[in-house]
């Protein structure tokens, strides 16, 4: 092989190898941000087609797709001095490529630092009741902090979410028997509350029977017609005095009528 054949070959493999270098196809989800000879272009290029003229241009390819982060467990002192272990989630995305590369290096690793330092302070200023009982409220906190200092790096913070509250095993008894104490309370609260709405519709149905006498002879036929359905072989069944008063009166009545028969005294012989 004659010495001009190899160097075409050699400028034949130089030129594809340039032109691979200057052929990059970006998708969708990404851009790419050209630094020619070291300054940045004023705009990120992208999606489809893009000429970088390397070795002049070199291009950085940034994801637009939201990032979902896993911070670790961290150690957080709340408010009123309880030690809890507390883990979250951070999903964030890049708006601004050019900014998330040139104002911070390796910006999700910075994020992730940022929400981790975020957590353990926010929750800091915050007691366990609160943590338990208001998530949203700490959650919606969270995410304005962590996105207002990270948005000069052209990230935004969409949403952070405390996920799980490691309580120690004292706490979390305490608060077993608060939640016992708590239903039993509420079950007293209950059985009043019948106690009295019965006694009241006790207190109604006396009234009405002293203005209905004839309501009370009801319900003691009621009550005879249940008791006679009972497989009993004796039953007591108290009557009010009022209920055979007019048998008795009339009883009286007929005793005063009958004449009464004088002794004879008998003969004596």
């Amino acid at each position: 092989m004659s010495p001009s054949n190899i160097g075409l070959i050699v400028a034949g493999v130089v030129l594809l190898f340039v032109f691979v270098k200057w052929i990059n196809v970006i998708p969708e989800y990404e851009r790419g941000v050209i630094f020619r000879l070291g300054r940045v272009m004023e705009k990120p290029k992208g999606p489809g087609l893009v000429i970088v003229l390397w070795p002049i241009d070199r291009i950085v390819r940034v994801s637009l797709r939201t990032v979902t982060d896993d911070i670790p467990s961290q150690d957080v002192i709340t408010r009123d001095n309880v030690s809890v272990k507390v883990n979250a989630v951070v999903y964030f995305r890049v708006v601004r490529p050019i900014s998330a590369i040139i104002e911070v290096e390796r910006y999700l690793f910075a994020t992730s630092e940022i929400a981790q330092t975020t957590l353990r302070s926010v929750l800091g200023t915050v007691d366990l009741d609160e943590l338990l009982g208001e998530r949203e409220k700490i959650n919606q906190r969270l995410q304005e902090i962590v996105d207002r200092q990270t948005d000069p790096w052209g990230v935004k913070v969409a949403l952070v979410e405390v996920k799980h509250v490691d309580l120690p095993q004292e706490i979390r008894s305490a608060m077993a028997r608060q939640a016992i104490a708590e239903r039993e309370k509420r079950a007293k609260i209950i059985h009043a509350e019948g106690e009295l709405l019965a006694a009241n519709q006790l207190v109604s149905a006396a009234e009405m029977m002293e203005k209905r006498p004839t309501s009370l002879q009801l319900r003691y036929l009621q009550t005879l017609i249940e008791l006679s359905s009972e497989r009993t072989s004796t039953i007591v069944f108290p009557v009010p005095v009022d209920t055979i008063e007019h048998f008795l009166r009339r009883f009286d009545a007929r005793a005063a009528e009958e004449p009464v028969e004088e002794e004879v005294p008998a003969e004596h012989h």
